[in-house]
């Protein structure tokens, strides 16, 4: 669920077009610590992946599906609000 924001948001931090963007933000920190990884190894991770299919693959090398579940069932759970207000903030109309 969080996978492509934060694989942006790290692209984005690489290349220095970040803008007012925070990456590691708390809700990053919040599923690495799930996936269990760190912002390090995500980073050293996506200095040498460019493609989305590239960091899926290695995020699967490394990350059980019970942890990605557990990461998305702790954002849905405990960050809704947050995920509607950033929503807002970029303009989704919710459906």
């Amino acid at each position: 669920m969080w996978l492509a924001r934060v694989f942006d948001k790290a692209r984005a931090a690489r290349d220095g077009t970040i803008h007012d963007y925070i990456y590691p933000c708390p809700m990053d920190r919040g599923v690495f610590d799930r996936w269990g990884i760190t912002s390090n190894a995500f980073d050293a991770a996506i200095s040498s992946r460019n493609t989305d299919e590239e960091i899926v693959e290695w995020v699967r090398a490394r990350v059980s599906d019970d942890k990605r579940e557990a990461a998305n069932r702790w954002l849905q759970a405990e960050k809704v609000a947050n995920l509607d207000r950033q929503d807002a903030e970029e303009g989704v109309v919710p459906a």
